[in-house]
């Protein structure tokens, strides 16, 4: 069997019920795949920080769920730039079917099983 791949989960903490859809994916049976992230309600400090970076840089690749919350998620912004520094192939999802936020610097393709698939194949 190959070996499961770990994907980091950048979301608005609005975003949760999503994150836990996407998260529902992993336990697919041919899914040799598993997501992590922080979710976290404190305000993020230098340890979280820390954790998050350690987290990304074990990780394959980054999902990012985009919506409208996440242009004004502080969190989920550090996340994507850790990703970026930390040079993780990353791939937004939007999160809602009639949201179509963009975030600068962020591929956003829709949400189905074959683009998350292909997104984990690719890495």
């Amino acid at each position: 069997m190959a070996e499961k791949k770990v994907l980091f989960i950048a979301f608005a903490i609005e975003d949760k019920r999503q994150r836990d859809f996407l998260k529902g994916q992993s336990l697919h049976p041919r899914a040799p795949f598993e997501f992590i992230d922080m979710s976290v309600k404190e305000p993020y400090d230098n340890n979280w920080k820390d954790r998050v970076r350690t987290r990304i840089k074990r990780s394959a690749g980054v999902i990012i769920l985009v919506s409208k919350n996440s242009l004004k998620s502080s969190g989920q912004k550090w996340e994507i730039q850790c990703a970026k520094e930390e040079a993780k192939k990353i791939r937004g999802i939007w999160a809602y079917t009639d949201d179509r936020t963009a975030l600068p610097g962020v591929a956003t393709v829709t949400w189905s099983d074959a683009n998350v698939t292909n997104f984990i194949d690719s890495l």
